[in-house]
């Protein structure tokens, strides 16, 4: 015992006191810290942020009226209730949110309280998630209305030229899960087996109820006092409620058909021709076995993606101005090929230049992928006044071959060997090998910078807004690198580079009347052969 005593024993030092403990790192200087210091904030939150931040440039956007808010201030016609949050704080916390991949309702709550650039926004205030959902969707409308704004302050701030474009489209996941989508061919084997198990579960309930009202004490025992006895079981309700949605889905899938259908056999009757019959056997009215329908979001489609699966999507549509990568169309399909989205894209492409008082150059260039090429696309490109350098992708066995880039036309050439003929010129290829560099790198920086790959919103048309909003994020942040509002303001004489920018391009337009317009003209009847000589490159380019 007294052994074991010695063991745990301290020592005394020769001085009589206990040894001092040395801090760790005493050796060497460190910059002072404290944490229970008492720091005097700057009284003006702004002066938080260091100059040139993008909460600045955010605020700066709204203060000074850069974006018009007009569309959302006229929605609050009565005083009744609590007052709102102010318009102008919602649409700082959305733009910058977006801008910064923060989407989420309640993660933009949490940031009002932990975010200095957020808190600064927001003057020190804290709407609560549900205050910002319930915004975001009253003025869905008016937060996608800024996109032709965004794309305003662009072309005041000269980042967009329009001499070269670009257009693809991308896969966006929607709010949805693809295990929640049901086959037709399912829905018709499911809807009888539901119905015989309701048929079951209602006489078992018929049973319970001639029990009950014959015994009125069994009756309380089973149901309980509070209860009538007469509520329908839970099973019951379930499989009610899930044979009323395979009902509405099958329905809607049947009408869709039909309504394809349809029209197709109108365009076909049109042309002269005459619909054949389904491989299968099947009435051409009905929707196919294999035809999907979602119960979250019906109106999204299986698509897919760039990895190689397939998830319920909607297929964004993009426009890209090669200067800066200023997104000049938005547009939203649940579509998944991109061939039926040029002609739409393009139309918006008008509206919107009308809409900020900008036009095309006389050698504008439109590029795109293999997926939207067609005859009827190359003609809707050229009446647009655009230059189509559309890829044909590979052709066919019994097509003829692409002429060469050198030497005369053929007489017979097809639009598609036009076509490919054109894109293997000098001229051609250095118009579409910039294809790549300018539309696809957007969609990579929405991607990385505002997480916008994935929606929130459900239905086509909020999905749409949300796209289009996306797309105004992106313009504003290639405003923000490029200068800010600053760069908006209009150049004195005094600039240097003023008369190089404004100096008019070459006119590159070759032709309208020469011998391989009107041959093409022929050959795409009845269709005006208008600029159809834009699809003809010069030989001797």
């Amino acid at each position: 015992m007294v052994g074991q005593e010695r063991l745990v024993e301290v020592p005394v030092s020769e001085a009589g006191g206990d040894l001092e403990r040395v801090p760790v790192g005493v050796e060497k200087t460190f910059r002072p810290y404290c944490p229970e210091q008492v720091v005097l904030m700057a009284p003006v939150l702004s002066e938080w942020l260091p100059e040139g931040h993008l909460a600045h440039f955010v605020s700066d956007l709204v203060e000074s009226g850069a974006l018009d808010l007009s569309a959302i201030y006229s929605s609050y016609e009565e005083e009744r209730g609590f007052p709102p949050y102010d318009p102008r704080l919602m649409v700082k916390l959305l733009v910058y949110g977006y801008a910064v991949g923060v989407t989420s309702s309640r993660k933009l709550e949490r940031a009002t309280y932990e975010d200095v650039a957020v808190r600064m926004l927001c003057a020190d205030q804290h709407p609560d998630f549900r205050s910002i959902g319930r915004f975001r969707l009253r003025h869905l409308e008016a937060l996608s209305g800024l996109f032709v704004q965004s794309l305003r302050l662009c072309r005041e701030a000269r980042l967009v030229a329009l001499g070269s474009l670009a257009l693809d489209g991308t896969k966006l996941r929607a709010n949805a899960s693809r295990h929640k989508a049901m086959s037709y061919q399912r829905m018709q084997r499911k809807e009888p087996e539901l119905e015989a198990e309701i048929a079951e579960l209602e006489a078992n309930v018929r049973r319970w109820f001639e029990e009950a009202e014959r015994v009125d004490a069994e009756e309380d025992e089973l149901y309980g006092p509070d209860r009538r006895g007469d509520e329908l079981p839970e099973r019951l309700r379930d499989r009610k409620g899930r044979l009323e949605a395979i009902r509405e889905a099958k329905e809607a899938l049947e009408r869709e058909a039909a309504e394809r259908e349809t029209a197709r056999r109108a365009s076909l009757e049109q042309e002269g021709k005459k619909p054949r019959p389904a491989r299968d056997g099947r009435d051409p009215y009905k929707p196919k076995p294999s035809a999907q329908r979602n119960f979250t979001d019906p109106e999204s489609r299986i698509m897919k993606t760039s990895d190689g699966s397939f998830h319920q999507c909607f297929n964004a549509q993009a426009v890209v101005d090669s200067k800066t990568q200023v997104i000049v169309a938005a547009e939203l399909t649940d579509q998944a090929p991109d061939a039926e989205q040029l002609a739409p894209a393009l139309d918006q492409l008008d509206e919107n230049l009308a809409a900020v008082g900008a036009e095309l150059p006389a050698a504008a260039t439109l590029a795109a992928d293999a997926g939207y090429f067609s005859e009827r696309n190359i003609a809707t490109t050229i009446a647009h006044g655009l230059d189509p350098h559309i890829a044909t992708g590979r052709f066919k066995h019994s097509e003829p071959p692409a002429p060469s880039p050198r030497g005369p036309i053929p007489k017979n050439a097809t639009p598609k060997q036009l076509m490919a003929r054109k894109l293997k010129t000098k001229n051609g290829r250095a118009v579409y090998a910039r294809r790549k560099t300018i539309v696809e790198p957007v969609f990579g920086q929405m991607t990385t910078t505002q997480n916008a790959r994935q929606l929130l919103l459900r239905g086509k048309d909020a999905a749409r807004a949300q796209w289009r909003f996306n797309c105004a994020i992106h313009n504003l942040l290639k405003l923000h690198r490029n200068g800010g509002l600053n760069a908006t303001k209009p150049k004195t004489d005094a600039d240097p580079g003023h008369h190089r920018r404004n100096r008019p391009a070459p006119d590159r337009i070759r032709d309208h009347t020469s011998a391989f317009a009107r041959q093409l003209g022929r050959y795409l009847h009845p269709q005006p052969p208008i600029g159809v000589s834009m699809l003809v490159t010069d030989p001797r380019s």
